[in-house]
């Protein structure tokens, strides 16, 4: 199983969506400043996600997630959590 995830910094309220096999491993390995691409916008929060059951499905959801239609449809798909919780970007 492959996990697409998008997180969100508290510090600068932008996203990151990734690719992995360990949800969790993946987000303690965010938060504890291994991943160059997240290290400075420390603390993240996993804000959705999605499975795929092999890696090519998943790097295609990956790479959709990541254009300016994916990135438009996970600010649709959360909004009410966006709203809620005043994390707008």
């Amino acid at each position: 199983m492959y996990f697409v995830y998008v997180l969100q910094s508290d510090k600068d309220k932008r996203f990151y969506t990734g690719l992995t096999q360990d949800l969790k491993k993946r987000i303690e390995e965010h938060n504890a400043g291994a991943s160059k691409a997240t290290k400075t916008r420390i603390p993240l929060k996993l804000v959705y996600y999605e499975s795929c059951m092999n890696y090519k499905d998943a790097t295609k959801r990956e790479r959709y997630l990541k254009t300016t239609w994916g990135k438009r449809y996970i600010k649709n798909r959360i909004k009410n959590y966006l709203e809620e919780n005043g994390k707008f970007t």
